[in-house]
């Protein structure tokens, strides 16, 4: 789906005709097993029909549009193995929202299925943008149409693939967008569907997307060391290949670096630089078995690895014996090389690594693309179940699915032996809601493996867990600081909101007796006037707030009454309790434009935010909060969520010049220590670089020492010469920014 569909003058009308059939004979080519003359004309009727309804539009980039069903269509072909029914959606997928082409004319040439699909995908991009969060309910319409058919998200994937590789024709401020909503949702989604390839591709282009020079940096540290890995993997897989073929095993070895993401990520959360990341590959070995003997096989060929390499006992994931809950099968260890470096090795039968590359799809290779649709019930009964909250907001309702579908799983048992899956970090509260909603209302306690444990127990994996429960047992509030499933979450809301029910009655009844003791009629105005200066949000909001004494009406006096209507004026909210929407109106004003820090913002204040200490030069974005503006860099933690779920309340944000200020910035360092190196170090941060140092501490142990400094800078720039300085001195092997 483009941003804008613009009309532009005819280029080659010539070159683009033949460049769009070639693409399509190209789409043909892709299209998996037995293609009939039928679904060829399907696809050719298809084509048609795109071809005509966007025969006068263009991308941003300024190609035809038609290239972008094409590349779609043909990505959900090749790339996630789907059959001809999602190929003839893919094609027609825009048609509907941005052409003359009706949802009726979808029907009645290529009928229910194929307009469903259509329909999903047309709503998914009709997004409500009134709301301030317009991603999260984009994002809940993405899920709605997912319960009604996977496919829907699979083509929606595939667009969304599509329009990160072809990025750069985006604004910076699109393209952020782009890519923080790819990395909150997309990307996760990928991965629950087994996606992986897909999953890390996204993941890759959102990184090049939000810091390129990160991104670049490490392909082109990949792209050096490339030479000696290949000699690394191929006298590593030597042995282990001669032994396969003496078994007469049928089976293929690959060596392959890990994703530029995955990479990234692990130099962030283990605070390592490249060269520290010791996994930058994993050896992967397939071979070709029969159903019957694809695990015993599995593990002969881990038995063979294990003859020649030490295998790390913690390292061990066994995928086969209990898969994924995305159908996911793999048996996973890390062994020492020769060489004194830990490889990761991989080990699955043919069918399994099919699974792994195209997830879900990847079925349709052995059953009709009809039977297979509904392989992910368990998943979208999961959907079905939080959507029929009709009290949840679209914020927490993405919080929810994320936290439900997108984490590991565990397996936990009950006494009777019967297994059930949870997500890492499930509590024993979380096992007792997913038993029965009535045996978690009731809940005071669990026996963890017979140990009495209380209901924010976290469960670990192979856990038998046995629910204490009491009748005398009411869910509380803070039950919701317990859980991580979205299931129990949504059963605790809903018994809260019916005591708020009950409690309201009582309420309810205590307004009407006050009403007529005062002389007003009972009705919904006098009501309504009561909860206005109360500042109560609604009627039920007043009566429930009554019956838990927060409001008293005994100590209120008597208001006047004219012709039975109270006479009482509304009540005012301190200012930080303003709505957002009116803070927003003051700092956009009518034109919005880009916040430049350091002006005065229509007397809106503006700070630097905590989590990631910004300082100039930082690519940076302003973020509106009811106190004023937030400044956070780019690359901030949490600048993902920021940007991804609330994209109303985002500004653009840069630096005017500051030269005369200075901002506290944190370094940390660590090395060899030696004789002298803190004098070298204090002497580079002071004279060489010209900081003025808040405070600097070392720490040495066993030969290793440990620094940071807290020091006022001007800028990014002169940060970063700083820290180029640092890393020149011999015996310093790591330096980087502190973000907290």
């Amino acid at each position: 789906m483009p941003d804008t569909v613009e009309q532009m003058p005819a280029i080659d009308l010539e070159a683009e005709k033949e460049q769009i059939l070639r693409r399509y004979r190209g789409l043909l080519r892709s299209v998996r097993g037995e293609r009939t003359s039928e679904n060829t004309g399907l696809i050719r009727k298809a084509f048609n029909i795109a071809m005509e309804a966007h025969k006068d539009q263009r991308r941003k980039s300024g190609e035809p549009y038609i290239y972008h069903p094409i590349a779609v269509a043909r990505i959900c072909a090749e790339e996630i193995g789907l059959g001809v029914t999602s190929v003839v959606a893919a094609l027609l997928h825009d048609t509907v929202e941005d052409t003359d082409l009706t949802l009726e004319d979808v029907r009645d040439v290529f009928g229910d299925t194929v307009a469903t699909i259509i329909d999903g995908l047309t709503k998914i991009s009709g997004v409500n943008w009134q709301t301030d969060s317009m991603q999260a309910e984009n994002f809940r319409k993405v899920l709605l149409t997912l319960a009604q058919d996977v496919r829907v998200i699979l083509i929606k994937l595939a667009d969304r693939l599509h329009n990160m590789r072809t990025l750069e024709s985006m604004s910076r401020e699109k393209q952020l967008k782009i890519a923080s909503e790819t990395l909150f949702l997309y990307a996760p989604l990928a991965h629950r569907l087994g996606l992986y390839g897909i999953k890390s591709e996204l993941e890759d282009l959102s990184l090049r997307a939000k810091e390129p020079e990160v991104y670049h940096d490490i392909e082109h540290r990949l792209k050096k060391g490339e030479t000696v890995r290949r000699r690394f993997i191929s006298r590593f897989i030597l042995p282990i290949r001669q032994a396969l073929e003496k078994e007469d095993f049928d089976f293929e070895i690959k060596g392959r670096p890990k994703s530029i993401y995955s990479i990234w990520q692990k130099m962030q959360t283990k605070h390592v630089t490249f060269d520290e990341v010791y996994d930058l590959f994993a050896v992967r070995i397939i071979v070709d078995s029969k159903p019957e003997l694809e695990k015993a096989d599995c593990w002969k060929v881990y038995s063979i690895v294990t003859d020649y390499y030490q295998p790390s006992p913690d390292r061990l994931r066994d995928w086969i014996s209990m898969p994924k809950a995305n159908g996911y099968e793999s048996l996973h260890t890390t062994v020492m090389s020769p060489g004194g470096k830990w490889v990761e090795v991989q080990i699955r039968s043919r069918r399994m690594d099919e699974v792994a590359e195209m997830g879900l799809a990847a079925h349709y290779r052995y059953k009709g693309e009809e039977e297979h649709v509904h392989a992910m019930e368990g998943m979208l009964n999961k959907i079905r179940e939080m959507l029929s909250d009709p009290g949840s907001n679209a914020l927490d309702f993405v919080q929810d699915f994320k936290l439900n579908l997108f984490n590991d799983v565990i397996m936990v048992f009950t006494p009777k032996g019967e297994m059930r899956n949870l997500p890492v970090g499930a509590t024993a509260l979380d096992f007792a809601f997913d038993i029965h909603s009535q045996i978690g209302r009731r809940c005071i306690g669990a026996k963890v493996n017979h140990k009495l444990v209380p209901l924010s127990h976290p469960l670990r994996n192979g856990d038998q867990v046995e629910v204490i429960t009491s009748r005398k047992q009411q869910p509380k509030a803070e039950w919701l600081n317990y859980v991580v499933t979205a299931s129990a979450r949504h059963k605790i809301k809903q018994a809260l909101r019916e005591q708020k029910g009950k409690l309201a009655i009582v309420g309810k009844e205590a307004v009407q007796h006050k009403l007529r003791a005062w002389g007003a009629k009972v009705n919904d105005e006098n009501v309504n006037i009561l909860a206005d200066h109360l500042l109560a949000t609604s009627a039920t909001d007043l009566y429930w707030k009554i019956a838990r004494e927060r409001f008293n009406l005994e100590t209120m006096a008597p208001p006047p009454v004219k012709n039975g209507r109270l006479v009482l004026p509304k009540g005012v909210r301190p200012k930080d309790e303003r709505p957002l929407e009116e803070i927003v109106g003051e700092i956009r004003g009518t034109a919005g434009g880009t916040l430049t820090i350091g002006d005065d913002v229509q007397n809106m204040e503006y700070k630097l935010s905590p989590c990631c200490h910004p300082i100039p030069g930082d690519d940076v974005f302003g973020f509106i909060t009811p106190e004023g503006i937030r400044i956070h860099r780019v690359n901030c933690p949490n600048a993902v969520q920021l940007m991804s779920n609330f994209a109303m309340r985002i500004v653009k944000a840069r630096w005017k010049g500051k030269d005369s200020v200075e901002f506290l910035a944190g370094i940390q360092f660590s090395g060899i220590d030696a004789v002298g190196l803190v004098n070298r170090i204090t002497n580079i941060i002071s004279h060489e670089s010209n900081v003025n140092m808040r405070s600097i501490s070392f720490e040495s142990k066993d030969g290793i020492f440990e620094g940071k400094v807290m020091a006022y800078v001007h800028d990014a720039e002169h940060l970063h010469s700083l820290v180029e300085k640092l890393r020149s001195v011999p015996e310093v092997r790591s330096v980087e920014r502190i973000d907290h």
